[in-house]
């Protein structure tokens, strides 16, 4: 049945193209076709051209190497394919992205880069790419981060042991910490247990690396071989500090010469090459700003939507404007009944201590204000910045700060795992230029 319906979208996306040919001029070329299907969405030629186009004009800003464009597209449909299945998954679960919280995101990001949001619009438009391009593109991000921390988050575990050891290592490095800019390449092993297949992935791997030490790209051999998810970024980890080193390449990073690949470093899900691409001195404060916070937090669930959940809290947001007690409407209102039971208290918090979203805006509230509605990864809130102290690192902060590295560390892993269980379990059907990409199927009803 559920063959007969894919053919059936099939056969109806295939009558709407040659209706358009049909009228369009004789010498006029079709150029928006099916590409492949995913199930109950499908990917068009111009989806596929103008992400292959961005990530062209992005790495060539960058000075990186492009791959061949045939092997770029295929690329960049799996990642198209990837995102498709996380958007369906987003609108089974009812999540959404309302134009206020896209609005405020777009500002944040122009913000950041020291542009105004026409400036940011100029900038786009010169890459190649619309504003509306962007405002969807950055729209499905944060939707796919939402649900990967959704059905990802939950996988993660950390133990108190866990914390200790972290901590015990780190003792011996002293207060000074070095900073890496650092690169990534990553080849799965699909079937850990064949040994050929893990010889091969190995063999690839020294290979890719000896063209590095000759003179390749470390960026362009990324996005052409890589299987992470920044494989498109040139491999691209940003500044990383010792702490937030993944546990793999944690004892070789410190040690490596800048622009030198690593050796080939394996475990169970594949073989990993990494390299310093810059270096800084990055002394650790021991002075750090603490806020005493408070906050109120609406959640979506099953029975409240999100557009629900948003309206309910700005209308909180409205009673607190209007001189409503806040520590009522926390006891009263709150989704969170650990800090709803206090007023909402969460009491000193320290840097990287909350998710980004409600760090940034309780880093931008003034002490007082009433701010909001910020939403993240766990529903609306409403913030107050009640004060703002400068304090000595303690030992509960070190604490906080091992565990968000070891749950960032553990995070990256599950999310490559349950991308690839999610891509298995989807239908994706080829189509066009790009049949042969279809894997072989005993049953004939997915030719």
């Amino acid at each position: 049945m559920k063959a007969t319906v894919r053919h059936g979208l099939t056969l109806l996306l295939t009558l709407a193209m040659m209706a358009l040919s049909v009228t369009a001029h004789a010498e006029r070329k079709v150029l928006d076709r099916v590409v492949a299907i995913v199930d109950d969405d499908v990917i068009l030629q111009t989806e596929l051209e103008a992400r292959v186009n961005t990530i062209v004009g992005r790495l060539s800003a960058q000075g990186t190497g492009l791959p061949p464009r045939q092997l770029l597209e295929e690329r960049v449909l799996d990642q198209l394919i990837s995102e498709s299945i996380q958007m369906q998954m987003a609108g089974q679960m009812g999540m959404r992205i309302s134009d206020n919280e896209l609005n405020e995101t777009l500002s944040n990001i122009a913000r950041s880069n020291n542009l105004t949001l026409a400036q940011f619009e100029e900038q786009l438009a010169e890459e190649g790419v619309t504003f509306q391009q962007a405002r969807e593109q950055i729209r499905n991000e944060m939707l796919s981060g939402r649900i990967q921390q959704r059905r990802v988050g939950n996988r993660v575990r950390i133990t108190d042991r866990e914390v200790e050891n972290y901590l015990q290592a780190q003792a011996g490095r002293g207060p000074d910490a070095a900073e890496y800019r650092l690169a990534y390449i990553y080849l799965q092993v699909d079937d850990p247990g064949n040994e050929a297949l893990v010889d091969n992935v190995r063999a690839k791997a020294e290979t890719l690396r000896q063209q590095i030490l000759d003179g390749r790209d470390f960026r362009e051999v990324a996005v052409a071989e890589s299987d992470a998810g920044n494989a498109l970024e040139g491999g691209d980890m940003g500044w990383r500090t010792d702490s937030q080193l993944p546990s793999l390449v944690a004892p070789v990073v410190p040690d490596l010469e800048v622009g030198v690949p690593s050796e080939v470093l394996e475990n169970n899900s594949g073989f990993h090459l990494v390299i310093v691409m810059d270096k800084r001195g990055g002394e650790q404060q021991m002075v750090i700003q603490q806020h005493r916070v408070r906050h109120i937090l609406v959640r979506p669930s099953e029975a409240v939507t999100e557009a629900q959940a948003e309206s309910r809290v700005r209308d909180i947001f409205l009673q607190l404007q209007d001189g409503a007690d806040f520590a009522t409407l926390a006891r009263e209102l709150s989704d969170d009944p650990v800090s709803g039971s206090d007023g909402g208290n969460l009491g000193w918090v320290s840097p990287g201590q909350m998710v980004p979203g409600f760090e940034q805006a309780m880093m931008e509230a003034d002490v007082g204000e009433i701010y909001g509605p910020v939403r993240s990864q766990f529903g609306w809130h409403i913030i107050e910045v009640e004060e703002r102290r400068q304090q000595d690192v303690t030992s509960e902060n070190r604490q906080s700060q091992a565990r968000q590295a070891i749950y960032q560390r553990k995070f990256e892993t599950e999310l490559q795992n349950w991308l690839r269980e999610i891509r298995d379990e989807a239908y994706v059907e080829f189509k066009g230029d790009y049949a042969d990409l279809n894997p072989a199927r005993e049953d004939s009803d997915a030719s």
